[in-house]
Formats: structure tokens, C-alpha cells, sequence
């Protein structure tokens, strides 16, 4: 298996035409602000576009994005493995619009909060609980030290369990008629 090739948001500013810009963050993520033309294909449905995404790359390039470049760089290796070449962008939607460039955001979207932070809630929520219910009920903290080890394997791993259960709630999901005519879109 080959290494996903990566590029940097100014150079994926300078050929932009040139790439079909697939999205790999949820519909809120994508609905926050994303590059402009890019396609909303969420992590977890990617299997399922794969027969869309292999027609999209025979006519040109496929540039996989998301919020840091984490998610994208996973989506490049299994397209690899399906035998379908992409590349990702370095440092992900972050780095594009820290850099200057333009995010473009749906009239009327309604927008989430970023994974990263919608993980941060429930992480330090648990946590506050655990401590809270182990003032009455001792067993209670171990919820607290589950979740504090959680992160640091989270962060050991550079994977978050937490973001994949997240993802899978209703807000975070592309709507069926969403996702169907971005992989018409993306068949062409």
C-alpha cells in the first residue's frame, strides 16, 4: 500500500479546478464551511460512494479534505486499497482558511460544532460526571479515569472513539437525498 500523497492548501489553491474536492468531515462539519465545489462524503459512507468516487478519479484527480487532515489521510489509505489514487490536503478546512482562503458555507445550512469540539463536550461531561456521582457513589470516579484513559490512548493512536460514536448521531448524519445526489454528482 503507498502513502497518501499530500499537499499543502497553497498549492491546492493554485490547481483547485483541477481536483474533484471530496469533503470526508459530517454534513454539520461540511455545512460550518468547506472549500469551494467540494462534494460531502462523511468518513463512515465512504464504502458506500466507492463506486462513484473510482468513476470520479478516472477524470481527474480526487482531493480529500477535512478539518485537520487526519480524517482525510484515513480516507486516502482505504481508497488506496480499493485501487483508487487521491490526495489529501495538509492540514485539512484549518490550515485552508488560517491560510487566507476562501470557505464557502450553504445558504440556510445549519452548521454543528466541529467534531474535535462536539468531543470535548462529552469527554469533559463524563468527566465531571464520574466526579460529581463519585462524591455519593465512590465506584462512580472510574468513569472519570475510563475517559482520561480514553484520551491518551485517543491521543497515543492519533484515533478517537469517541468521534466515531459521535458521528454516528442523527445531527451528524448526511441526509439519505444529500448523499445520493452527491454521488450522482460526483458519477457525473
Amino acid at each position: 500500500m503507498t502513502t497518501p500523497t499530500a499537499l499543502i492548501p497553497a498549492q491546492a489553491a493554485a490547481r483547485l479546478d483541477d481536483y474533484t474536492v471530496v469533503d470526508v468531515r459530517t454534513p454539520g462539519e461540511y455545512a460550518s464551511g468547506h472549500l469551494p465545489g467540494a462534494h460531502n462524503v462523511p468518513l463512515d459512507h465512504l464504502r458506500a460512494a466507492l463506486p462513484a468516487l473510482r468513476t470520479a478519479a478516472a477524470r481527474g484527480t480526487l482531493l480529500i479534505v477535512c478539518a485537520s487532515g487526519n480524517r482525510s489521510t484515513t480516507a486516502c489509505t482505504d481508497l488506496a486499497a480499493a485501487g483508487i489514487p487521491a490526495t489529501t490536503l495538509t492540514g485539512g478546512t484549518t490550515a485552508w482558511a488560517g491560510e487566507g482562503h476562501p470557505l464557502h458555507r450553504p445558504d440556510n445550512a445549519k452548521a454543528v460544532w466541529p467534531m474535535e469540539r462536539q468531543v470535548r463536550l462529552a469527554a469533559g461531561s463524563l468527566v465531571v460526571l464520574g466526579l460529581a456521582a463519585g462524591t455519593r457513589w465512590r465506584p462512580a470516579r472510574r468513569l472519570s479515569a475510563a475517559i482520561g484513559a480514553g484520551l491518551v490512548f485517543s491521543a497515543a493512536t492519533n484515533t478517537c472513539g469517541m468521534a466515531a460514536a459521535l458521528a454516528r448521531l442523527p445531527h451528524n448524519q448526511p441526509r439519505t437525498g444529500d448523499l445520493h445526489a452527491t454521488l450522482r454528482a460526483l458519477q457525473g
